[in-house]
């Protein structure tokens, strides 16, 4: 079930191209993307990171929609990021409020940011959305394995990590619930200074941490009476195997980060560009 709010964690089932690849090259292929995503600082490394993801979301099936609606809970974050580079970034004056500034440099610069950010949740939300609990454990775990030699905790890691994702829609939902619960019985959220504001989510955020502890406590009792043990000597129903459709996906990586990084050194950076 996708809910109408944030999609990361959320598993989108499909017969697609990227479903089908093996968790460990979309781990793989997603830490390079965000890696490579901060080299390119101009207009021509975003258009080729934005062409790729793109080109992923097409392959993967995942509804254009979908990923847009998921990007309404940073809208705020983006504004206040665009905004503090608007007025502290130096560079040639746009216009003046008051003491602040407003610069040539900060308006481009807060613009890439949001563009950067738009581009870095709508693909690594792919990852979540066509990869499914048990296989993204899997892919995590294989991953860290080489770490268990220094006495690194792998499978436990990988476990929590991909139930706090599995997680967070569902908290995600039962905040939206208490919300309006709260306000049918005359609670106000919005209203008042910022004060006020943090004081009025106190009976919001006891109730979230009281499910919160419950579901950790029945997923746990459930884990145990099932008599779940990770590691060394688990079976899989499903054993990892990497194909020619993985080797392709993580070639293409590759080649969108060498033109990215081509495009950085061909191009320079946007500031460079506009202080010079």
């Amino acid at each position: 079930m996708i809910s109408s709010g944030a999609i990361i964690g959320q598993y989108y089932p499909a017969n697609s191209i990227v479903h089908s690849l093996d968790p460990r090259a979309k781990i793989l292929i997603s830490i390079m993307f965000m890696i490579i995503l901060f080299v390119g600082n101009n207009f021509y490394g975003f258009l080729v990171a934005g062409i790729f993801t793109l080109m992923c979301v097409f392959l993967s099936k995942v509804p254009i929609r979908m990923l847009l609606r998921g990007l309404r809970p940073i809208i705020f974050i983006m504004i206040f990021t665009m905004a503090l580079h608007l007025f502290l970034t130096p560079g040639p004056t746009m216009f003046e409020i008051g003491p602040l500034k407003a610069t040539w440099s900060g308006l481009i610069q807060g613009l890439f940011i949001g563009i950067r950010l738009i581009i870095l949740i709508a693909f690594t939300s792919l990852l979540t959305l066509t990869t499914s609990p048990i296989e993204l454990t899997d892919g995590l775990e294989d991953i860290l394995k080489p770490l268990t030699r220094i006495g690194v905790p792998a499978h436990e890691i990988a476990m929590m990590m991909t139930i706090a994702l599995r997680f967070i829609p569902t908290l995600l939902e039962e905040a939206d619930r208490i919300m309006k619960a709260q306000m049918a019985r005359g609670a106000d959220f919005e209203s008042g200074n910022m004060i006020e504001r943090a004081k009025s989510l106190v009976p919001l955020l006891v109730p979230l941490f009281v499910s919160a502890f419950r579901r950790a406590d029945e997923l746990a009792m459930a884990m145990e009476a099932r008599c779940y043990r990770g590691g060394e000597g688990r079976t899989r129903m499903r054993e990892l195997k990497l194909t020619n459709k993985d080797f392709v996906a993580i070639g293409m990586t590759v080649l969108m980060s060498c033109l990215v990084i081509y495009t950085r050194v061909r191009f320079g950076s946007v500031i460079g560009q506009v202080v010079s």
